[in-house]
């Protein structure tokens, strides 16, 4: 929804998009290009995931569809015919509002609304009104503004009409003045500039924060995925959290952090993160980059999948992608494959899912089934970087056996059977707790 002087008035005042007090009747299209067809992409899911995002922002739904598009339309993206077949469909039901589940030039916006005589946004403009709804905490909210700002400043040329007014200046002065739009487009520019120092700040905080967790070295580990792919609802049966967890896309914008104990007693930190989604707009990712750096901090990532939905393989793709722009290799080993809603395949298709699959884990974080052979898991993988460790240390040192029993796996306590003031402590450690340990009791 691009903004008008009113709501961009409003949207500074508040930092929220504005919000109509009544259901704002929509339409939602879908132009399956050429891209998403060689992709292998279901329209029909791909569909049902726009409509998702629309009501996600509370707006009346009257009808949606989608079609097959051969080229792109440079003025309007899609054909003349399709426009004059929907007009009157529009006019009939009041639409007042057009969602094209494609990224618009603001050129496109701006011609499909003067020839539909209706509002339209693209789907940078949806997730961005979404994130815009969502984003509860301050940091959030900074992410969320200079997402919108650095897409609008884009649009100021179509779609602020009233700014082309000249104002100032005199014929005593040698020509016109700063025009409004150039005003605006300055105000935009200084709020944007401002947003990143903030966004610094953010992130030096939370550099800060791990710095402390370091000192208390527990291993990391995050949840990724796409959007709705259940890793909220995994996080709250994992850590008993209370993550918002709704059948609704991008219902957990903001991180979250416990700390959780494996088995074998090694405790980590479970991180819940923002989903992904496909054509995830480039601002967002650039605004985000100061939360999803707790993926680039990682020890180990679980990427969280829903395998019952049509497009799987190509939402990992869209994964992959944003994870290879904040310079994670997704073929790493510090990455593992958890395939979620397996409670919703019969058990001939879990046992083909299983073949085609044999590095995945399979888990159903509802019904909680496979949740043991994912925790075990996660428990073999840091092994994997123990070593067995024996420590000579005095008895009384109750402050040592404590830390290694927080931060290791200890296997046995035993007297030394060369001075009896002394226990012999084996125990399993990573190499940055042994690092630790020994900076702080050897």
């Amino acid at each position: 929804m691009y903004l008008t002087p009113e709501v961009y008035n409003k949207f500074m005042r508040e930092k929220s998009f504005d919000q109509q007090p009544t259901p704002t009747k929509t339409y939602v299209l879908y132009p399956q290009i050429r891209e998403h067809l060689n992709r292998g992409i279901d329209p029909d899911s791909r569909l049902e995931e726009a409509c998702g995002l629309a009501l996600a922002i509370h707006i009346d739904l009257v009808d949606s569809k989608w079609v097959k598009l051969r080229e792109i339309r440079p003025a309007t993206f899609i054909g003349g015919g399709l426009i004059e077949e929907l007009l009157p469909f529009f006019d009939e039901q009041d639409i007042e509002l057009v969602i094209v589940d494609a990224n618009l030039t603001p050129i496109q916006q701006r011609n499909l609304e003067e020839k539909w005589n209706r509002k339209v946004i693209d789907r940078t403009g949806l997730i961005l009104e979404i994130f815009g709804e969502r984003a509860s905490t301050a940091e959030g909210r900074l992410q969320v503004e200079l997402a919108a700002l650095t897409y609008q400043r884009s649009r100021l040329v179509r779609s602020w009409t009233h700014l082309e007014r000249q104002r100032g200046g005199t014929s005593t002065t040698g020509g016109p003045g700063e025009s409004q739009l150039e005003i605006d487009k300055r105000l935009i520019n200084q709020r944007i500039t401002r947003l990143e120092k903030d966004l610094e700040k953010v992130k030096q905080r939370r550099a800060l924060h791990r710095k402390s967790r370091q000192k208390v070295p527990y291993p990391i580990v995050a949840l990724v995925g796409y959007t709705n792919a259940g890793k909220s609802t995994l996080f709250n049966t994992l850590t008993k959290a209370n993550v918002r967890v709704e059948d609704m896309l991008f219902a957990t914008l903001d991180p979250t952090m416990r700390l959780y104990k494996l088995p074998s007693g090694r405790e980590v930190i479970l991180s819940d993160t923002v989903g992904f989604i496909s054509d995830l707009p480039t601002q967002l990712v650039a605004a985000f980059r100061a939360t999803l750096e707790e993926v680039l901090e990682a020890d180990l990532i679980l990427h969280v999948r829903d395998a019952h939905n049509a497009n799987t393989a190509s939402q990992a793709q869209d994964v992959y992608i944003v994870l290879e722009e904040l310079g994670i290799d997704p073929t790493s080993d510090s990455m593992m494959e958890v395939l979620n809603k397996m409670d919703l395949f019969s058990p001939e298709e879990l046992s083909l899912f299983k073949e085609e699959n044999p590095k995945s884990l399979f888990i159903s974080a509802v019904k909680k089934q496979g949740l043991q052979d994912l925790t075990t898991a996660i428990d073999a993988y840091f092994d994997h970087f123990t070593t067995l460790r024996t420590f000579d240390l005095p008895a009384s040192n109750g402050k040592a056996l404590a830390w290694l029993h927080a931060n290791g796996n200890v296997q046995s306590i035993d007297e030394n059977k060369k001075n009896t003031d002394l226990l012999s402590v084996t125990v399993k450690l990573g190499h940055r707790e042994f690092a630790q340990f020994s900076q702080r009791f050897l």
